[in-house]
């Protein structure tokens, strides 16, 4: 799935707050779901507008913008 098709931002959408392409939903929704330990179906029962694919889709897309190499250079900035 292309970015473009999964996240959407517009000023005129909750003030340029990125979304689920289709909805009204933000993408930071979703995580603060799961870090409450709220699972994804229960996400997407709370947000019907959202599907699972997209869930995954982007799940996939963070997993993928942190690999290995990043997440040691973030721990490095961290301890400093």
């Amino acid at each position: 799935m292309l970015i473009a098709n999964l996240i959407h931002t517009d000023p005129d959408i909750l003030g340029g707050t990125a979304v689920f392409y289709g909805t009204r939903v933000p993408i930071q929704t979703l995580f603060w779901h799961l870090e409450k330990n709220i699972s994804i179906d229960e996400f997407l029962d709370d947000f019907p507008s959202v599907s699972k694919q997209q869930v995954l889709a982007v799940l996939h897309l963070v997993a993928q913008s942190f690999n290995n190499q990043k997440i040691i250079n973030l721990y490095e900035t961290a301890v400093g």
